[in-house]
């Protein structure tokens, strides 16, 4: 029998540390877990209709160009990076769990307001999702759910068992070729509209939000397209190009694309007026954001 040599380590000897099995890079994006200091904040100014804004990630890693929340981020570095970080507030579920004992009855929550619900990462987190069951077990809420990401369509079981529910898929565009310089990092507008579509046929309230509607090439196609989904809600703002922000590098392609296309506040009128032929069911600007 062959001798076999054990080497016994005293108790206090230091062992080395284990792997972290959480991802810290997901294409493009580096992934950082944080602690939230809240899950749950006040909701005010534009979103003042609803109780809540419900933010389970801070950063993006769809990156749009134009993205309001970039000017969030803490310095001009991270908001130089804009699109390529993304926070987990990896205690959000054991902080929604804390208020099981004072729960959010008929409260409204928007979800989410500075960020997608819906990241990449969360796929293999499923963060988002747990959130979810915790709300939908624990708390009788109003629940307005904004993306722009497919992966809402895995949730479906848990979205339709809330008392007051909807989905808002953001679109903003007919056009590939404007959504790869003002949205490179996100999921094209076919794949979306074919979610949104899956969202309003299992029964659920949908709402296809043109927010901002960003130059248009046919607006005909547009509608057409909006309409083929089955969603009867829409929402639509408009895009100030002349006072538009834009995260770096990226204003000037941006800047010339608006003007090839002759993206004046005129034509973006003109579109509007086209859609209402369409889409009678039109709101515009803050009354279409309103709590359900």
């Amino acid at each position: 029998m062959p001798f076999t040599h054990r080497v016994l380590m005293p108790p206090d000897f230091p062992l080395p540390p284990l792997p972290d099995p959480r991802r810290s890079q997901l294409g493009h994006s580096s992934i950082h877990y944080k602690n939230a200091a809240s899950i749950l904040s006040p909701a005010t100014g534009f979103m003042d209709s609803y109780d809540f804004t419900l933010n389970p990630y801070s950063g993006c890693s769809f990156g749009c160009t134009y993205c309001y929340a970039a000017f969030f981020a803490r310095d001009n570095a991270l908001r130089e990076q804009w699109g390529y970080w993304v926070n987990v507030k990896e205690n959000a579920l054991l902080l929604l769990q804390k208020l099981r004992k004072k729960p959010l009855l008929d409260k409204a929550i928007y979800l989410s307001s500075v960020t997608d619900p819906y990241q990449p990462i969360e796929k293999e987190l499923q963060l988002t999702r747990s959130l979810l069951q915790e709300l939908a077990d624990y708390h009788q809420v109003r629940l307005v759910v904004q993306t722009r990401s497919p992966l809402v369509v895995r949730d479906l079981d848990l979205l339709g068992r809330f008392p007051a529910v909807q989905v808002n898929m953001t679109i903003t565009t007919d056009s590939e070729r404007v959504r790869k310089v003002f949205e490179p990092l996100c999921p094209g507008n076919p794949v979306r509209l074919r979610a949104i579509a899956q969202v309003q046929a299992a029964g659920i309230p949908a709402c296809i939000t043109l927010t901002p509607l960003l130059p248009v090439e046919d607006a005909h196609a547009l509608a057409q397209a909006l309409l083929a989904t089955g969603v009867t809600r829409y929402i639509i703002q408009p895009f100030h190009a002349d006072r538009g922000k834009f995260t770096a590098g990226t204003r000037p392609e941006a800047v010339r694309l608006i003007r090839e296309l002759g993206w004046t506040p005129e034509r973006y009128q003109q579109v509007v007026t086209i859609l209402r032929q369409y889409l009678p069911q039109l709101g515009e600007g803050k009354q279409g954001f309103t709590a359900i």
